[in-house]
């Protein structure tokens, strides 16, 4: 315990250039503090002593405004910066090196069982009001930005930012973003006009009714008129042209 302890005074020091020494450190970080209080519930959570391990976490989130599940497994040399509404859900994993500003939540995004909350490798960032939410991993180096909303895995040495969010940089350079450009309404509302045009082709054959836009839809849809009017008027065009 003691180890970790010094790790955490000594990534704190490394991490904060506020910090003057690391009697100060230890006194005053509610980060430092909140890491020693979760070291010891999580003892008792692996004795069995779940109540009075998450009682002594409840402590200390009254103490630092920071909430740490006691089963959450985490490695010396974290460092909490202020911390003030940090939470830390049971399954996530946090590897040593990782930083830590206030706001961020390690959560899960239902009520499934098993891994549910991240795993965060080595030498991550995560910066303020960001939300990791899910058991995947955030690879080691990665950098998260302010107020992201993490949904899905995250390359090591990756910049990540967004809501939902996306991958800008890869070790400083731009990564191939085609597939990000795609706009997901607008492929959501392609896919609903194929199937209504394969429910209508349906419908006609079963009631050899053929579907027609009345004069008021066409007013309230112009932009499906003037491209109809289009066609037809090419189409028409052409016929009168091939008439001798």
């Amino acid at each position: 315990m003691f180890k970790r302890l010094r790790a955490d005074i000594e990534a704190a020091k490394r991490n904060d250039p506020a910090a003057r020494n690391k009697f100060e450190i230890w006194l005053t970080y509610s980060g430092v503090h909140a890491l020693s209080w979760h070291r010891f519930a999580n003892r008792l959570y692996k004795m069995h002593l779940k109540l009075l391990a998450r009682m002594v976490s409840q402590f200390a989130k009254f103490l630092t405004g920071i909430e740490i599940h006691p089963a959450a497994k985490i490695e010396g040399g974290v460092f909490i910066d202020h911390g003030t509404g940090v939470v830390i859900g049971e399954t996530a994993e946090v590897k040593s090196g990782v930083v830590i500003y206030q706001g961020v939540t390690l959560g899960g995004t239902g009520k499934e069982k098993g891994k549910r909350h991240p795993t965060i490798e080595k030498d991550v960032v995560i910066s303020s009001g960001a939300k990791v939410l899910g058991g995947f991993t955030v690879g080691e180096g990665a950098k998260i930005g302010a107020g992201a909303v993490v949904l899905k895995e995250v390359p090591p040495h990756a910049t990540v930012v967004g809501v939902p969010a996306r991958v800008v940089r890869i070790r400083g350079e731009k990564p191939d973003l085609s597939q990000e450009k795609v706009d997901p309404n607008a492929e959501e509302i392609r896919a609903l006009k194929c199937r209504m045009h394969k429910l209508e082709a349906a419908l006609e054959k079963l009631t050899g009714e053929k579907f027609e836009c009345t004069k008021e839809e066409e007013t309230l849809f112009p932009a499906v008129e003037t491209g109809d009017r289009g066609e037809k008027g090419e189409k028409s065009e052409e016929k009168e042209e091939e008439t001798p």
